[in-house]
């Protein structure tokens, strides 16, 4: 297999960037929204929830889940922090207006003290190593706000073949894999890496490639090729699997199923 051959496709929040302070930002901007006594009721509720989410921030470069999450009109948990908070703002009379407005918020702090992020530990040497093997390209839900500079931050510049930004997750995956080649029967292979199964997994899973989740407590319907707490401890696996030629199966593979449901992180 050669490196235009062999993909990696990587999600950005929970995975590239990790830690809890955009989440918190994007609540905070919510609030804002809200007369000082519900503000400070959903503001409490939010970074308790949020908090209790249970992926503390690896040691790194750097700029669990919890019963407080409330499930959605739909009856489901939350996908992720920025979903989480949607549904506890929604329950507080925050609007579809003013928690769009403040989700750009967010993203226009990501990186800086208001809205801090780490990379997880040693993955720059990692990236510049499998590169010499594999495509690596970075698909997100999120605007490209501030995108550049938390990426140089965080020491991921000029380790990325490619970014793509807004892309839709899960339903707009589909033309993704299709612009990156990725097809049931080739000609890219590929390996999804992602901390939100039905976004950034099950689509690639659908098409016979590999996946990996990021979770310490996988959905029911999660069927990763590999499940991991961090994305350090996928190191290992994913040396293994860029180097192979391809006619390695991957461990235990398991049929998809694609939700409908959508979130913002990316």
């Amino acid at each position: 297999m050669s490196r235009t051959d062999t993909l990696l496709l990587l999600d950005f929040d929970g995975t590239v960037a990790v830690g809890h302070g955009p989440v918190h930002a994007y609540a905070r901007a919510a609030a804002s929204s809200l007369d000082p006594d519900a503000r400070r009721a959903f503001l409490a509720e939010a970074t308790a929830a949020v908090e209790g989410l249970g992926d503390p921030v690896p040691a790194g470069r750097g700029a669990g889940r919890s019963d407080a999450r409330g499930a959605s009109a739909d009856g489901l948990l939350p996908l992720d922090g920025y979903d989480l908070v949607r549904v506890l703002a929604e329950k507080h009379g925050v609007g579809p207006l003013a928690l769009s407005a403040a989700y750009l918020a967010s993203r226009h702090a990501l990186g800086t003290d208001d809205a801090p992020v780490s990379a997880p530990l040693g993955l720059a040497a990692v990236l510049a190593e499998v590169r010499t093997e594999a495509t690596v390209v970075l698909a997100t839900n999120a605007p490209a706000i501030r995108l550049p500079e938390t990426l140089a931050a965080l020491g991921l510049a000029g380790l990325l073949d490619g970014v793509l930004t807004e892309v839709g997750k899960p339903a707009g995956m589909a033309a993704v894999l299709d612009r990156l080649g990725v097809a049931p029967a080739g000609p890219v292979r590929a390996l999804s890496v992602g901390d939100v199964w039905a976004n950034d997994l099950a689509p690639v899973a659908a098409r016979g490639h590999a996946t990996a989740l990021i979770s310490r407590r996988p959905p029911p319907e999660a069927r990763p090729t590999w499940t991991v707490p961090d994305l350090p401890a996928l190191y290992p696996a994913l040396r293994e699997w860029v180097r192979a030629d391809g006619r390695t199966a991957p461990s235990q593979p398991q049929p998809a199923r694609v939700p409908a449901r959508v979130t913002t992180e990316g």
